[in-house]
């Protein structure tokens, strides 16, 4: 039985969990628990509430793969002990995974110490304050640890995770019954291909908030030093 947790925040990006989740549900003989410190509706950045069925009191000592979503909210975390505790508490689960920003968080726990990682293309050096070492892979897995990049490669993280865990034809078949084929409209999804004015666009809407990330990043490296 392959046992999965995967941890709700206030502010998190649904995608980020909705994506692998839509794989993981698929997979068999496969448990999936949502994970929060109460059985509270959890508030996603966007319009989305999602509910957890596990606190962190009833979770499952053995987990198989502890995963972490991003977003907005991980500031809260690094914030939060009791989010912090409880997910260094999992870190003997099979697989430590991440999508987005919940690399961020893993490395904060220090769970990415001497591994390789992703996140998404906005946050790459923030992570590397971890002293983790990056790649700007859309999905990218070093021993145990699996982790994927923005957004939208929670997807292909999942299938991947799929196929480590239940082998390549199954993982092929949920990518055919999800229809998963993608033929974006624009190529602009990563600024490796995007227009230089969009990504000056997105970067200056950003400033902001990744300056104020990246005070957050290092007084929490700081305090914990």
């Amino acid at each position: 039985m392959i046992v999965i947790g995967m941890v709700l925040f206030e502010r998190m990006t649904q995608l980020d969990l909705t994506g692998p989740l839509e794989v993981f549900s698929r997979m068999p003989d496969t448990t999936v628990h949502l994970i929060s410190k109460t059985l509270a509706p959890v508030q996603s950045d966007g319009i989305l509430r999602i509910i957890p069925d596990t606190t962190f009191a009833s979770c499952p000592k053995a987990l198989t793969v502890l995963f972490i979503p991003g977003g907005r909210g991980i500031s809260n975390i690094l914030r939060d002990q009791e989010y912090l505790d409880f997910i260094k508490s999992r870190g003997n689960s099979t697989y430590i995974t991440s999508v987005c920003t919940g690399s961020i968080v893993l490395a904060a726990c220090g769970l990415l110490r001497g591994y390789k990682a992703t996140t998404h293309w906005l946050s790459i050096e923030l992570l590397a304050k971890f002293n983790v070492e990056t790649a700007g892979a859309r999905v990218v897995i070093d021993r145990n640890r699996v982790t994927g990049g923005g957004v939208t490669s929670g997807i292909d993280f999942g299938l991947t995770l799929a196929s480590i865990l239940c082998g390549e034809q199954c993982a092929k078949t949920i990518q055919l019954l999800m229809e998963y084929n993608p033929e974006p409209p624009f190529n602009s999804g990563h600024p490796d291909v995007a227009e230089k004015s969009v990504i000056k666009m997105v970067m200056d809407e950003r400033v902001e908030t990744q300056r104020k990330r990246l005070e957050e990043i290092e007084n929490y490296i700081l305090q914990n030093s």
